[in-house]
């Protein structure tokens, strides 16, 4: 296994939010596959380095011996280091200090039709006030000792795979694709079976996702602009072309994941070459002129 060398100054908060310096960052030696085939193979020695970080252990204990005492959603936002927990475990930790918002889509929850977590547009929300349950007619879950260890353990994921993404953004996604993808194109919250169309439903209410497969399909950013019909429409067809099928499932078998991420990584950094190589020849003319 390769070694890792030891790094320092992955970004954090302490209690009343002000930054503070993790003892260590996940290591990319390189952008693209090789990076990527770099940290697959080191990801459990990195992880676990990651996980003995002092500032998460505290964050993270703090979380599970004080969650038990919140009744309510405005108790848990008026509780900065709780609610740092809370929302990173759903890849929701840019959105701390949106307090009113968020108080609003737990004391909604998702039941109905136009709660605010089923208007935004991304279901990291829905999950978020699922997990807490502070909706109307709901007891709040906050008593339940292994819901909330799994969202200590979700948060733990999420934050090393934002300490990847500090230095490779795409690897982050890949991560995060690894993760979640299947899952999210099985089963629909009832335990049904989806239809290839809630599949891209699906993917399309995940924006890291929704990105990917932009950047996989080699599709244009403006689709993501489109109305969710029509782009369920192209990235079927373009699914098709690429993959050989617009059913999600397939990416279930380990070889089509690997398929798709590596696909993926390789759009991304043509596109920066491409992207580089453009201001390059653009300097140059520049100069010349």
């Amino acid at each position: 296994m390769p070694e890792i060398p030891a790094q320092s100054s992955a970004s954090g908060r302490t209690a009343d939010g002000h930054s503070s310096v993790m003892s260590f960052d996940p290591v990319i030696t390189s952008t693209g596959i090789t990076g990527w085939t770099f940290l697959q193979a080191t990801y459990d020695r990195q992880f676990e380095h990651f996980n003995k970080d002092p500032i998460l252990e505290r964050d993270n204990d703090y979380f599970l011996e004080n969650i038990g005492d919140i009744t309510s959603a405005e108790e848990l936002v008026s509780d900065y280091r709780l609610l740092s927990v809370a929302l990173n475990a759903f890849g929701l930790g840019d959105e701390i200090d949106s307090k009113a918002m968020i108080q609003k889509v737990l004391e909604d929850g998702s039941a109905a039709d136009d709660a605010l977590a089923n208007k935004l547009g991304d279901d990291r929300w829905v999950d978020f006030t699922d997990a807490f349950a502070f909706g109307p007619g709901l007891v709040p879950l906050t008593k339940l000792t292994y819901k909330m260890e799994e969202v200590v353990e979700a948060s733990i994921v999420q934050s090393f795979e934002d300490a990847v993404g500090n230095t490779d953004t795409s690897m982050q996604v890949a991560l995060y694709a690894e993760r979640e993808l299947v899952d999210l194109v099985t089963f629909d919250d009832e335990g049904e079976e989806l239809s290839v169309l809630g599949q891209w439903y699906n993917i399309i209410g995940q924006p890291q996702l929704q990105s990917m497969f932009q950047v996989a399909l080699g599709l244009p950013q403006d689709v993501i602009g489109l109305d969710i019909d029509r782009q369920v429409e192209i990235f079927q067809e373009a699914s098709n072309k690429r993959f050989g099928s617009d059913d999600l499932t397939i990416f279930s078998d380990p070889e089509e994941m690997d398929k798709l991420v590596n696909t993926y990584l390789a759009m991304t950094e043509l596109s920066a070459y491409e992207s580089s190589s453009s201001s390059a020849t653009l300097a140059l003319s520049l100069l010349q002129a």
